[in-house]
This record gives C-alpha cells, structure tokens and sequence, in this order.
C-alpha cells in the first residue's frame, strides 16, 4: 500500500529482505502512528526479538517475517556438511517459533521453508532455495490478501458502517491486509462507507495502526473506546463486523485472534449482525482439535498498566495545536519535548494485572470465514479442506535428519 511520508506518497510492504546483506527489513509497527522508521535486522537473533518484541506482528507479516528469518539463519552458516548445517537450522527455527506462540503463520511459513530446502543436494542448494521460498511465501500472502478482498467486497455495501477491531490490515501481513482487503477493495470499487476502529486495547494497535492506515487510503473512519461497541450496535450503528484469525481450526472453525474479538462476536449475535473473520490459508490449522488447546500467549502486565505516546505540547485556549514544543511531566518537574515518545503508568502502582494477548471465539459465533478460496461457514472448512490448501500446508521435514 502507498505511505505518505514528507508529502510524498510511496508503496510499501510491511516486511522485506535484503540479500546483499543478509537482513530483514520492517516497518517498526511501535512508533506509529507518530513515526514510520525502516529497521534492518543483521541476524535471526535480532529478527526472532523484533516478532517478540511487536516490531512487526500480525498473521502474515510475522509469517513472513519468520520465513526470511529461517531464510537469513540458514545463508549466515559458513560451515560443511548437511547435517551440521540442519542443526544449525532447526536451532534457527526453534528460536523463532518461541517469538509468539499463538500465531500459526510463523511455524507454517517455516516448515514451507524447510520443505522447500530439502530438495538442495548442497548447503549453498539449500540456502539458495531457503530464500527463494521465504520470497514465494511472501508473494504468496499478498495475493491471498488480493484474493481476500476480491470475495468479501461483496458483503460491503454502500454508506455501510463496519466495526473492526485490532489490526488485521496491510501492516499486519506483507500488504493489502485481511479484515481491511474487502474495505480497500470496495473503495476500488467506487463505494464509500465508514470505519470504527476498535482502540483494541492493551496495545492500542486498532487507534494507533488501523486507523493510520485507513488515514492513509482515505476511508472514513473513527476510533471507538472498546466497551463503546455495544452501545454503537444497540443504537443501530453498526452494520458489520470484520476481524482478521492468528490461528483457524480447520477441523472446527475456532478462532484465535486478539483479545477482546470474542466479545464483539458475542455482541454481534446479541444484535443480530455479521460477523465475518477474514483470513489467508497460512492462518489455518489443520491439527489441533480444540480451540483450548491453542496456545494463549501471556504478555506482560506494563502494556495494562500503563501506555505508550507521544508528549504534545500544551494546548492554546479553546483547543488546537499544541501552544509550545515542550511540556511538564506531571509530578517529575522535567520538561519533555513534545514528540518524545514515552511510556505512563496509568494504573494503580500497588496494582499487577493479567494480560492474556488472545481468545478465542467458537465457531457458532461466526456468520463466516473469508478466504482467498471464497467464504466458508466455520463448520464447513473440514469438508473443503483440500479447497483450502490442506494437506500441502502440513509439511512434516523433519529437521535433525539429513536430507
């Protein structure tokens, strides 16, 4: 997608790799809306630690994120022989993969990676085929979020209004996006309609990235305090909801995306509204058997307890603009200028707090999964699983045996 920066719009993607030096390249997701930086990763340390650290998240950008990281490891060996070569990888691979639990697009991205590399009868073959994959997958997502779109543009409406919560748009995969590929493809399409974004809190990414993206493709749109959804919803407000999927279950259409997306499908079928999950095939798992045994990553409690912004100056009479460049710190008697990014507690300092980062939302919730295949009932994605890319995507390369 185009990114105004200083006046001058520009494409990106979320997420790219540069071969001369072996680096992954992202957007850091943390300092927008305020700042878009490119970061340069110099080894698959420093990428496992930016998926963990949210430099870059999202179903398909830390897929692809992971796959050019199994990719980077795999061309920084310098050493001989097949075998050493795959415990070097599988210690590539185990790294990674501990980065964020939930999310299935990582591990699958990786073992497309591994699977991919098999084929090399030598470890430059290998490497060589390691980072051709990781490009492929990459592609590979984009046009899933292409074909995303083309299906649910339909479900959208002229001077609809759609409620959306977290980020499931062009930052979280390598473009386009998935709950945002139907709005952007209705826009294409000449219909205009209006966006509430989820705050989506602790993190904030659906005030801080959502709505920084659809500024960005101009879409009406506005952020919404999260319990404020049900009041839109009882007041008529809303007319659809669209949420992206970190991990499907194909065999019972579970999903698991970020915390707080259960209660909306609960307020939506309270309501009587669509609920729609859009997601690319990398996102479906085709083994676990219960939405309880999807792995539910526990974040630290600092993202509850207080925030991150950025320090605007104090505001003239009346509203506007910030009146100077610097303001006081409440309480520390320093001044900080304005545009400094800085973390505020905001809870009670005797407090700690719980921070699951997902749940999970049962398939009876769900009026329908989006795919780059068509829309599907949650129950029905078993029944069309060879549609929906089973079994290709269950790579079983076992990585301590030499190819």
């Amino acid at each position: 997608m185009n990114v105004t920066v200083g006046g001058r719009s520009k494409p990106f993607r979320t997420v790219t790799f540069d071969q001369a030096r072996n680096a992954v390249r992202l957007i850091d997701q943390r300092l927008l809306p305020h700042t878009f930086r490119i970061v340069s990763l110099g080894d698959f340390g420093q990428t496992a630690q930016a998926i963990r650290d949210m430099v870059v998240r999202g179903a398909g950008a830390i897929g692809a994120t992971a796959a050019y990281g199994l990719a980077q490891g795999a061309r920084a060996f310098r050493g001989r022989g097949l075998a050493r070569f795959w415990r070097h990888a599988q210690t590539v691979y185990q790294t990674i993969k501990a980065a964020r639990p939930t999310a299935v697009d990582p591990v699958s991205a990786m073992d497309r990676v591994r699977a991919a590399m098999r084929a090399g009868k030598t470890v430059q073959e290998q490497q060589a085929l390691a980072i051709a994959a990781a490009e492929e997958f990459a592609n590979e997502d984009v046009r899933h979020c292409q074909e995303i779109g083309r299906h649910g543009a339909k479900l959208i409406r002229q001077g609809m209004n759609i409620l959306t919560h977290c980020n499931a748009g062009w930052l979280a995969f390598v473009d386009v996006g998935s709950a945002t590929a139907p709005m952007y493809a209705a826009q294409a399409q000449g219909r205009a309609f209006h966006v509430y974004c989820d705050e989506t809190r602790p993190r904030s990414q659906g005030s801080t990235l959502t709505a920084w993206e659809l500024d960005q493709q101009h879409i009406s749109h506005q952020i919404i305090a999260d319990n404020a959804a049900g009041h839109l919803m009882q007041r008529g407000r809303i007319d659809l909801v669209i949420v992206g999927s970190d991990r499907t279950l194909g065999r019972t259409g579970e999903v698991a995306n970020k915390i707080g997306t259960y209660s909306k499908a609960v307020l939506a079928r309270r309501h009587r509204l669509p609920f729609y999950v859009a997601i690319p095939l990398s996102t479906i798992d085709w083994n676990l058997k219960s939405g309880f045994d999807i792995p539910i990553e526990q974040r630290d409690e600092s993202e509850v307890l207080g925030a991150w912004g950025v320090v605007e100056g104090p505001r003239a009479e009346g509203g506007g603009r910030p009146a100077s460049p610097s303001r006081p710190l409440a309480g520390q008697g320093l001044r900080a200028k304005a545009g400094l990014r800085v973390y505020v507690r905001v809870g009670n300092p005797g407090s700690g707090a719980l921070n699951p980062g997902f749940d999970v939302t049962p398939p009876e919730l769900i009026t329908g999964i989006i795919t780059p295949a068509g829309i599907f009932r949650p129950g029905d994605l078993w029944a069309n699983r060879r549609q929906l890319g089973y079994p290709s995507q269950l790579w079983t390369c076992a990585p301590e045996k030499v190819p």
